[in-house]
């Protein structure tokens, strides 16, 4: 008689829990160990503000002399917060625009000239920020925006604006087509795609870019320091570093320290709240075709 057996298939025995902890361990001290090499400069920077060290506002005890310190310089910290916000703001709003509608360009339609406008656009890249703010200068000064918030955003825009319309045209293109068709034969115009339809689907490309020109622009130190003379419309990063340097070139690093925490908050607090649609945002197209 023949044997009969009920699950011919052998079946996997499951790790127990201390065979999977043992496996993960070197991905735990890892990560650990890099959480703590990038964590550890912000920590020191926040505990050493409110320290005591000679020469600076907080020279006994623990406290806040050293933001009070950086509040109160020269027009104020809220006008300099003020003024790097609004930057920032509008960086982002002109860098999301123009880019969405490029990469929805370049991933969706068929024109002459389409990957030659392409490559020459990514070819901003391999050119050094700091040669083109002088020429920017000049063409700003002509044009009547020289030392405004404005100019320094399209300043800081144009120079987002190559990787911003790659991730957005990467992002556009790991959407089917068969979308953009679906709606079309339901009598949505082009736009009304766009608007409707691809968007919501590129929601991680879009806050991909506007994550990376919100910090590219609130920490951009360059462009206001060529493009602004006016105190009262410096932005944050250009009034900390007039202030850390006192009578005869003496250092404040207390205030400095100070600076460098308020700089740091928006940008660590916009990270975590968003680093989910960042990841997607990065993994888009990846799995593509």
């Amino acid at each position: 008689m023949a044997t009969l057996t009920s699950n011919p298939t052998v079946r996997r025995r499951r790790p127990t829990p201390l065979l999977r902890g043992v496996v993960r361990t070197p991905y735990y001290v890892l990560t650990g160990g890099l959480a703590v090499l990038f964590l550890f400069p912000l920590l020191w920077t926040t505990v050493a503000s409110v320290s005591p060290r000679a020469g600076t506002a907080q020279s006994e005890g623990f406290g806040f002399a050293n933001y009070v310190t950086l509040a109160n310089y020269q027009a104020g910290i809220w006008t300099y917060l003020y003024n790097s916000a609004f930057v920032s703001l509008l960086t982002v709003a002109l860098t999301l625009l123009i880019s969405g509608l490029g990469g929805y360009a370049f991933a969706r339609f068929s024109f002459p000239g389409k990957d030659a406008l392409f490559m020459v656009t990514l070819a901003i890249l391999m050119v050094p920020y700091a040669t083109l703010l002088i020429p920017l200068y000049v063409l700003l000064t002509r044009v009547g925006l020289q030392n405004s918030l404005v100019g320094v955003a399209l300043v800081l825009t144009m120079f987002q604006l190559p990787f911003s319309i790659f991730m957005m045209r990467v992002s556009f293109e790991s959407v089917p087509k068969e979308l953009d068709e679906a709606a079309l034969v339901d009598g949505c115009s082009s736009f009304a795609v766009l608007w409707r339809v691809l968007l919501p689907a590129v929601k991680p490309g879009l806050i991909t870019v506007g994550l990376f020109a919100f910090l590219a622009a609130w920490n951009d130190f360059m462009a206001p320091l060529i493009l602004i003379n006016d105190s009262n419309r410096m932005t944050l990063p250009l009034a900390i570093a007039n202030l850390r340097v006192q009578v005869q070139g003496i250092v404040d690093y207390g205030a400095t320290e100070a600076g460098v925490v308020i700089l740091a908050l928006p940008c660590c607090i916009l990270f975590l709240l968003l680093q989910r649609h960042y990841v997607r945002g990065f993994m888009s197209g990846a799995l593509k075709g």
